[in-house]
């Protein structure tokens, strides 16, 4: 019989990788003249929320740009961040919450199957809780659908892991 491959479709965040942006991007902050006497900062609130806090709206865009930035530069994609409303903050500031999106809730899990299974592959595609599990025989149908995936302009980041 032959042996049968698998990979994972994932949605993840290295953790790891956040800080080192954050950090990146607090050091740039510090260091730039246009943001000399600002009350600018960005802080990771929780495991999956970063915190900005700015001047104004104009400095809190510019923090962002940064922090985007730093985000590429770490190979972090900026869909895995879901930017929440810009609230006044205490001290004459203003401050946005960005939740780190992680995970295949079920929705896209089943949007990830339904794609697989319409590809006409030899393939078996099934959630198995916040990731997509592919199945087939041969490793070329595999590739076959990570080429698919990759083609698709999801508003969340995918990764592969677990190829066997």
């Amino acid at each position: 019989m032959a042996k049968e491959h698998s990979f994972d479709i994932v949605s993840e965040v290295d953790l790891q990788e956040v800080d080192n942006a954050i950090n990146q991007a607090i050091k740039e902050i510090t260091t730039r003249y246009d943001f000399k006497g600002s009350k600018s900062s960005i802080e990771r609130t929780g495991n999956e929320q970063i915190t900005l806090i700015s001047d104004d709206e104009y400095k809190l865009d510019s923090v962002i740009d940064v922090l985007k930035t730093k985000f590429i530069k770490r190979g972090l994609s900026q869909k895995s961040m879901d930017f929440g409303k810009i609230e006044k903050s205490s001290g004459q500031t203003v401050r946005q919450v960005i939740t780190l999106v992680s995970g295949l809730n079920s929705d896209r899990a089943k949007h990830i199957t339904k794609l697989v299974k319409e590809s006409k592959l030899k393939v078996k595609a099934q959630i198995q809780n916040e990731q997509v599990r592919v199945t087939a025989k041969s490793i070329d149908d595999l590739q076959s659908v990570i080429q698919l995936i990759k083609e698709q302009n999801f508003e969340f980041p995918v990764q592969f892991s677990n190829m066997r």
